[in-house]
């Protein structure tokens, strides 16, 4: 099927969104300098160093405390992406049980790493991640299907019929 978007639906068509991209990566990488708490202003060094001070914190914790497994349900097949990455990233080796669904990641991870580490830095990530893909969304729909990419109305609720 052609939609007269590109000729074979290819990244093509995206090209001109790529701007975006730069824009997402920028931000995820401050996030996690924030959460590792660095204050160097290098990109990609910063961030290399920042998730070296992470993983540094993580085997700090691992000295210190037992390691918990956590179960996360997450339907969002894009959250559960990035929830994967970032535990690969840090060392942690996330799982899931024979039997579980494919929406369930598994981890062991020191709780105090999770409450004040892995958990804030996702949930900051994915609501990047969420204003993005909003953002991409609402514009190729609007330059490719239609400018009007506002919800539907609520309609009225029916009046009763007449007595009588």
């Amino acid at each position: 099927m052609d939609w007269g978007l590109t000729p074979r639906f290819g990244r093509a068509w995206l090209g001109g969104m790529l701007p975006l991209e730069g824009t997402l990566l920028e931000k995820l990488r401050k996030i996690e300098a924030l959460h590792a708490g660095t204050k160097v202003d290098g990109e990609r060094e910063a961030a290399r160093r920042a998730a070296e001070r992470i993983r540094e914190r993580l085997a700090e914790l691992r000295r210190r405390e037992q390691e918990v497994e956590l179960l996360y349900r997450m339907p969002d097949p894009w959250k559960r992406r990035l929830f994967v990455a970032l535990c690969r990233r840090y060392g942690l080796k996330p799982f899931r049980e024979a039997g579980r669904r494919s929406t369930t990641v598994q981890v062991r991870a020191p709780q105090t790493f999770h409450n004040r580490t892995l958990w804030p830095q996702f949930q900051a990530l994915a609501g990047e991640l969420d204003a993005h893909l909003n953002e991409l969304t609402e514009r190729v729909i609007r330059e490719a299907i239609n400018d009007d990419v506002s919800e539907p109305p609520e309609a009225p609720k029916a009046l009763p019929a007449p007595a009588g």
